[in-house]
């Protein structure tokens, strides 16, 4: 558990930087430039995610089981993590509407994901990392919203093709993922 913690605080430290502490992260890239930031955000970054992976694995093999979820909302979680799937390939996918709509689609599929994962499993490990997930994502897409405002960002409209094309890459994803990766990579099968 010390590792999961660990690297939670780790990543979310890098990844949190632009929610609360952004003059702090402007003055770094002035003094080092942009490229030492990235490798320091980079390298802190894989680090924190090494520890949550590690600690979250050595987590599972003794849970510490804080509530029985239903067997059902291993259902209702495979299928939210589907749109999770689609929002986060459209933030990649350039032009698409639900880019030009939503500003950060990327931070709303992480909430999917992390909502659809809190609701199916109920070991404190599960609480630590999905809640962790969700509350980054949350207070991310504020943050990012406001600096949008802040800096009138205007997004063009955006096409459907290009809709069409994130939905079917996220869908694509969401299903090697969901029948071949998540039972090998976790020993859960969302459709077992």
């Amino acid at each position: 558990m010390t590792a999961l913690i660990l690297g939670l605080l780790l990543f979310f430290s890098t990844h949190s930087a632009r929610i609360f502490a952004e003059d702090n992260r402007a003055q770094y890239i002035a003094h080092y430039g942009l490229a030492k930031w990235k490798l320091a955000y980079s390298l802190a970054s894989a680090i924190g995610l090494g520890l949550i992976v590690w600690g979250y694995g050595a987590a599972r093999l003794d849970p510490l089981v804080l509530w029985a979820p239903a067997p059902w909302t291993r259902h209702l979680a495979a299928v939210l993590t589907l749109p999770a799937f689609i929002l986060i390939a459209a933030a990649y996918v350039p032009g698409t509407r639900l880019r030009a709509k939503l500003g950060h689609p990327m931070v709303l599929g992480v909430q999917l994901w992390a909502l659809a994962h809190l609701l199916a499993n109920g070991a404190l490990a599960d609480l630590l990392l999905f809640g962790c997930f969700l509350v980054w994502a949350i207070a991310s897409f504020v943050a990012a919203r406001r600096r949008d405002r802040a800096q009138r960002v205007v997004r063009g409209e955006g096409a459907l093709g290009w809709d069409a094309v994130a939905t079917a890459v996220g869908a694509g994803v969401w299903v090697v993922f969901a029948r071949h990766l998540h039972g090998v990579l976790f020993g859960v099968v969302p459709f077992g």
